[in-house]
């Protein structure tokens, strides 16, 4: 048997208002249509979280609400302060914690980014991968039972995709 985490960065935030802390930036339309697209390619793939673990921030409720939109069947959003700005063992240590069989983490960059590179036993060719931008998406395979069990450089990417790849 095995697992599935989808790995989403928030979508591009707005900077329009330097009055709003960090925390509350919502979403800009860029940044509307990079979820939505991501929705869209997520659903044609089958990839439909059974669980979401999304940090609290406005911009990564959001985001899962766009891509949400997209997808029959999607859960509710377990929505979570430990995952705002975490470092990848705070969320590796989130995931392990899961229940779904198929997990979708929605948080922010650095972690996001070091998250990926240390979860995969080889990264794809994309070129965006490392840099891992707004939005950016990857499926990660794992070969085991429990989330538990999930260790560094133990997955299989089974597919990247960044907004510029969609629309």
């Amino acid at each position: 048997m095995s697992l599935t985490l989808i790995l989403t960065r928030h979508a591009k935030s707005s900077w329009s208002d330097p009055s709003l802390d960090d925390h509350e930036r919502p979403l800009n339309k860029r940044g509307e249509a990079s979820a939505k697209a991501i929705g869209r390619w997520l659903a044609e793939r089958g990839h439909i979280p059974d669980q979401v673990l999304s940090s609290n921030a406005k911009r990564t409720r959001e985001t899962w609400a766009y891509i949400a939109d997209k997808l029959v069947g999607g859960p509710e959003a377990e929505y979570r302060e430990s995952l705002y700005l975490a470092d990848p063992d705070q969320m590796l240590e989130e995931l392990k914690g899961a229940s779904g069989r198929t997990v979708m983490m929605i948080a922010h960059n650095p972690g996001t980014a070091y998250l990926a590179r240390r979860l995969v036993a080889t990264p794809p060719a994309h070129e965006r991968f490392h840099h891992y931008p707004t939005t950016a998406t990857a499926v990660i395979r794992f070969d085991v039972d429990s989330w538990s069990d999930v260790t560094w450089h133990s997955g299989t990417v089974d597919g990247f995709v960044v907004p510029r790849d969609l629309i």
